[in-house]
């Protein structure tokens, strides 16, 4: 018998046919191309991330986050306020179909309908493309969310009185009154403490007096001819109760 004549091949139906498409190509065709993931390309990753954790940690030493007073339930002055990135939902809830009655709708079913649509984006878009103009569904969704974002939390932003909102949050050294004073009665009789506080340590409407550096006549001057957001005649009385008043303020001190 000749070498190959009179041979059979027979195949196995138990045996499976290698599915080629998963597996993965032999990247070592493209030299100078590719690289091994361990260690050249890790080590690459983790220079770019110690870079950028070294420079974090420099900005929050350069500029520490700023503190607030203790919080304080009691106190009306105070202007809540959330973080910088939950400013939008902030302002959503402003409207008139997103709050009161209507709560529900700005605090569940608008964010649940805008995120449940970000997460269903891969889904809904699972075209080969990767250019941002063959990708309309992907594109549109992520462009929307974006600019609704910047909108809302810039249109919040611009509406908080930053002035107004940093003294009535500031940190205000602990200070001792003596309510029953003559000098502190004077202070709540005449509506002062309406605008710096029961503990003189101010709020929206009026800066903190503890600690302020003035003597009784420029305290005076300040009562009866107004300074900054202070308009002139806020005093109503004799000029014995605005002496009394002035000693009182200008010897406030903290401990």
């Amino acid at each position: 018998m000749h070498r190959g004549k009179g041979m059979k091949f027979v195949g196995d139906s138990r045996v499976p046919v290698s599915n080629k498409k998963h597996i993965p190509k032999d990247y070592s065709e493209y030299p100078g191309k590719t690289e091994a993931f361990w260690p050249n390309f890790l080590l690459k990753e983790w220079l770019v991330g110690s870079v950028f954790l070294v420079a974090f940690l420099c900005l929050t030493a350069a500029h520490p986050s700023p503190l607030e007073k203790v919080a304080d339930p009691t106190a009306a002055g105070y202007i809540p306020l959330p973080d910088w990135y939950f400013l939008f939902m902030y302002q959503l809830i402003k409207y008139t179909y997103a709050s009161g009655d209507y709560n529900i709708i700005g605090t569940l079913i608008i964010p649940g309908l805008a995120f449940g649509a970000l997460l269903l984006a891969p889904f809904l878009d699972r075209g080969p493309e990767r250019r941002p103009s063959k990708r309309p569904i992907a594109t549109g969704m992520m462009l929307l969310a974006f600019a609704a974002t910047a909108y809302l939390t810039w249109e919040s932003a611009s509406q908080v009185d930053w002035e107004a909102r940093a003294e009535s949050a500031k940190i205000v050294a602990e200070v001792e009154v003596d309510k029953e004073s003559e000098g502190y009665l004077l202070y709540q009789d005449k509506g002062c403490i309406g605008c710096h506080g029961g503990n003189l340590e101010g709020g929206p409407a009026g800066k903190a007096l503890v600690d302020n550096g003035l003597s009784p006549e420029e305290i005076s001057n300040i009562a009866k001819n107004g300074q900054g957001a202070m308009p002139p005649g806020m005093f109503e009385g004799t000029d014995e109760e605005l002496q009394k008043l002035a000693e009182f303020i200008s010897g406030v001190t903290s401990k």
